[in-house]
């Protein structure tokens, strides 16, 4: 129990943390629920105090009855369960939607603050789950296991008192039976369904993943001649998801069934005791029958709890997944690097670095200095330690062994902020968000003026295209810049990168997917731009070297090691 309430604790304090909203949406929900119920109480008894004053007058006995102020009644509750029941959705809704901002905004945090190493070791589709399914899961500790239990408890204690003013021992009995009820379908279902939904977490990511698999993977599936076994495979775990999915459904039925069962029991025992408290002329037949549709009414408070607390493992599993981002980092003094300065040295000092759960080295003891302001260019072939290099250099990643320094500080204890001002990096996976050019450009720099973003488009030989389209820098480059060639998404992501005044700048491959012509306006915008920077290259091979104006260093990886330095020709 301590250790479900430890994992559970750091989202109930983030939910919590909007506690006033919690309260009045829970006081909603309460108020929505005790007009319903008083409104079926009070037609019950309307209708019952109309039909024994009718009989009564025609067997020729006085009686009067005021339909006014029950007819009254009737419609306050009516109109006040209409209102308080569109209030509350608005209300709760728009709370949920500030309840997922601040836990996805938690949960992106999160992740920006894992390594490269970290974010490596699972797909973008797993932490694409976190982001969505997982959130949503944690979305219903507010949604069905905080704000309907809470409310219905209220509510039974409510009309349990309500009843005892007439009748004392029904109001008791109402009370026990129900609150053991309501703990019965809450810590009883929340445990009973736990082990099934909590691996239904697991299930739902595997499919999704085995599906995602079968349509990214589908060339080469059919090439191997393996998408049958593959569909066999998905469809096995899909059977087995399927049988626990419906074990749960069966546990819910039943637990409709039993609640249900003890309701309908204490309906009867309600109608036995108030018929005997209605033949000692304790109570009014009217009275009667309100307490006893207000009891069957009941059931509709606690119908919705053993489904949503069947599910309370589907909750804990999302919240175990989503504290595993929650890595120990290393406890050093964050260091901010002078806004003043104009550039950067980087020293390479013995630089080893072992992928975790890797065999074998991405990098193995590299020696090397790059004065400030100067010019490298590093090949080697894929699989060679580029990218961890440039991880290295951009803090993301920390030496297993050896030390990096920029400026003397090691790029792993520069804040993150400080990184950002500073560093640089274009990678060869082109980052465009599905919005126009303005708004992707935009995002290396909000108060560029127009102006700049020519300036820039100009620096990548886009701007005569850019100037060709319709709606120009309103353009929309689709999701991940689909609607652009990569060659124009790859540029798109460079001119994003010039609007920045970075002092350290790492290119991976940057002119790839470009013409001889475009890579030559490249090259001469980009010996333009990065003078006074300090610059690396980071190429497979170099085809054309008036690509690589004014190098001081050329150098080689070859399985993790620097083979070469030579000074390159200017």
């Amino acid at each position: 129990m301590k250790q479900f309430y430890r994992d559970l604790a750091p989202w109930l304090k983030l939910l919590l943390r909007r506690r006033q909203q919690f309260l009045v949406g829970t006081l909603l929900v309460w108020v929505t629920l005790l007009a319903g119920l008083s409104l079926l109480g009070l037609s019950g008894w309307f209708i019952v105090a109309c039909a024994l004053a009718g009989v009564a007058l025609a067997a020729g006995l006085p009686s009067s009855l005021d339909v006014y102020v029950p007819g009254g009644g009737i419609r306050f509750f009516a109109l006040l369960r209409t209102v308080a029941r569109y209030v509350e959705r608005l209300y709760n809704h728009n709370t949920v939607l500030t309840l997922l901002a601040d836990l996805r905004h938690r949960v992106f945090g999160d992740l920006t603050r894992l390594d490269d190493a970290s974010l490596k070791r699972r797909r973008a589709s797993e932490w694409l789950s976190r982001l969505t399914s997982d959130i949503d899961n944690l979305d219903n500790l507010y949604l069905r296991l905080l704000i309907p239990p809470v409310a219905a408890l209220l509510t039974i204690l409510g009309v349990s008192a309500f009843i005892a003013i007439w009748l004392p021992v029904v109001g008791a009995v109402v009370a026990v039976v129900l609150t053991l009820l309501w703990a019965v379908v809450t810590f009883g279902y929340g445990w009973l369904g736990f082990a099934n939904s909590y691996q239904q977490v697991s299930d739902q990511e595997e499919l999704r993943r085995l599906v995602l698999d079968q349509v990214q993977a589908s060339a080469e599936l059919l090439s191997y001649q393996t998408q049958g076994w593959h569909r066999q495979k998905v469809e096995q775990h899909e059977a087995l998801a399927f049988n626990n999915q419906r074990r749960l459904a069966v546990k819910a039925a039943m637990g409709n069934a039993f609640l249900s069962g003890v309701t309908g029991c204490l309906l009867i025992a309600t109608l036995w005791i108030g018929s005997m408290a209605l033949s000692a002329e304790q109570v009014v037949g009217p009275i009667l029958v309100m307490a006893v549709i207000a009891v069957l009414g009941i059931n509709e408070v606690l119908v919705l709890l053993p489904a949503a607390f069947l599910k309370l493992g589907l909750s804990y599993g999302a919240a175990q997944r989503l504290n595993a981002l929650k890595v120990n980092q290393p406890v050093f003094d964050v260091v901010e690097l002078p806004e003043n300065t104009e550039g950067l040295s980087l020293q390479f000092d013995q630089v080893s670095y072992t992928y975790p759960e890797s065999v074998a080295p991405a990098l193995i003891n590299l020696q090397a200095t790059l004065p400030s302001q100067a010019r490298a260019v590093i090949t080697g072939v894929s699989g060679s330690g580029k990218s961890t290099l440039a991880g290295l250099v951009m803090g993301r990643i920390a030496p297993t062994q050896g030390a990096i320094r920029v400026a003397g500080i090691s790029p792993w204890h520069i804040s993150p902020e400080s990184r950002a001002d500073h560093f640089a990096l274009l990678t060869q996976q082109t980052d465009l968000f599905d919005g126009t050019l303005e708004e992707n450009l935009r995002i290396a720099k909000p108060s560029a003026t127009e102006e700049e973003l020519w300036q820039a488009l100009s620096s990548v030989a886009l701007s005569h295209w850019v100037q060709q389209q319709p709606k120009q820098l309103s353009t929309h480059v689709g999701e991940k810049g689909q609607q652009l060639s990569g060659g124009q998404a790859r540029r798109v992501a460079l001119a994003r990168l010039m609007l920045r005044d970075p002092k350290v700048v790492l290119l991976d491959e940057p002119f790839a997917g470009v013409d001889a012509e475009t890579a030559r306006h490249l090259a001469m915008s980009l010996d333009q731009w990065l003078s006074g920077r300090t610059a690396i290259f980071l190429l497979h091979q170099i085809d054309d070297v008036s690509l690589l104006p004014n190098v001081d260093c050329q150098w080689h990886l070859d399985g993790g090691r620097l083979i070469t330095d030579t000074t390159a020709d200017s």
